[in-house]
């Protein structure tokens, strides 16, 4: 395959695509942008399958540097030098770049973020059936310790996220369990990112990101206590938006989002404590007797509240706890009296 492409693309233009002057590996790719456009009106896809196997053995996987910005730069030429038909080489082209996100040195990460984002400029939502390991090595480009990377990586996140949000083929049900896995990152740049995309991610009406909400609702809830008050009140805003939602919403499952509340109302963090226990306040009043089986955890979580030192939470509570006791509970399938026993004997110990 190399000595094929070899004899399609110029020695010199390949001499230049690997040299430590950018002007010179830019001018090159723009030779090959060239070649590949003939190539393709011409319909010769053997060879054009060639040059990417080319750009990827020798350049992208050399232990040469600029052979590796050079194999970059290559790659995303050839994607715009193909343009409505770069789909169909996507699974050649797309994989040598994700994986110089991995490249110890920070110049071909950053030159991995600039090819991407001309390589996805062109195809679009073709190239959402990388979403999950483009999402992937994203995540952790935005905390990259490389300040030109990190903001490479921003740029492109931007066109991502755009061409998401405008895609038919994006697969929530597929990226769920990938941001469930990740919201329990501690890194800020990361915490950030991923309030972000749940942020955008929400905004799609096409997307039920409220379906999903138990999966990650818990992560959001510990960015509540974040150092960062930039990431606080990020989390806050995505997690009243949430709510907002749930009250106009007819179906909810509020089961396995109330274990998570009262895990939380316990928490030492204060500002965490007050949402979580608005939240289950809400809960109280807006799924009734759905929560019956929950009752006695919820009640567990609102009485320490009610001695809370702080005042806020103190309301919140009292008032949560007589809608409690107005939901005729003892009547509805489900209420265990000997577990509202067990917890009232508790605090009064």
């Amino acid at each position: 395959m190399a000595a094929d492409a070899l004899s399609i693309i110029p020695g010199a233009v390949l001499r230049n695509l690997a040299d430590k002057l950018y002007e010179k590996r830019k001018n090159a790719a723009l030779e090959i942008e060239g070649i590949v456009k003939q190539l393709s009106t011409a319909g010769e896809h053997d060879k054009i399958a060639a040059v990417i196997g080319l750009l990827t053995n020798d350049f992208t996987y050399s232990p040469q540097a600029n052979h590796r910005k050079g194999g970059l730069i290559g790659l995303a030429a050839v994607t715009v030098g193909l343009t409505s038909e770069a789909a169909q080489h996507l699974e050649l082209i797309v994989p040598p770049v994700l994986n110089s996100f991995l490249d110890q040195d920070s110049r071909v990460r950053y030159y991995a973020c600039e090819a991407l984002y001309n390589i996805a400029k062109v195809v679009r939502g073709d190239f959402i059936i990388y979403f999950n390991k483009i999402f992937d090595a994203l995540c952790k480009l935005s905390a990259d310790s490389d300040a030109n990377v990190q903001s490479a990586a921003h740029l492109l996140d931007r066109l991502v996220k755009d061409i998401v949000t405008e895609s038919d083929q994006f697969s929530i049900e597929e990226f769920i369990p990938l941001l469930r896995e990740r919201m329990n990152v501690l890194n800020p740049y990361v915490r950030q990112f991923l309030v972000g995309w749940i942020t955008v991610l929400d905004s799609v009406p096409d997307i039920d990101m409220l379906g999903f909400l138990p999966d990650f609702l818990d992560g959001l809830f510990n960015m509540l206590s974040d150092s960062s008050h930039e990431i606080r009140q990020q989390a806050d805003a995505a997690l009243s938006e949430f709510l907002q939602e749930i009250k106009n919403s007819p179906n909810v499952d509020y089961g396995r989002m109330a274990e998570i509340l009262v895990r939380r109302a316990g928490s030492p963090d204060e500002f965490t404590r007050l949402t979580s226990i608005t939240w289950i306040n809400e809960f109280v009043k807006l799924g009734g007797e759905q929560l019956v089986p929950y009752y006695a955890d919820i009640l567990g979580a609102i009485l320490p509240c009610i001695s809370d030192e702080e005042e806020k939470i103190r309301v919140v509570a009292r008032e949560t706890n007589e809608e409690l006791r107005a939901i005729k509970a003892d009547q509805a399938e489900g209420f265990d009296i000997g577990a509202i026993l067990v917890i009232a004997k508790r605090r009064i110990e």
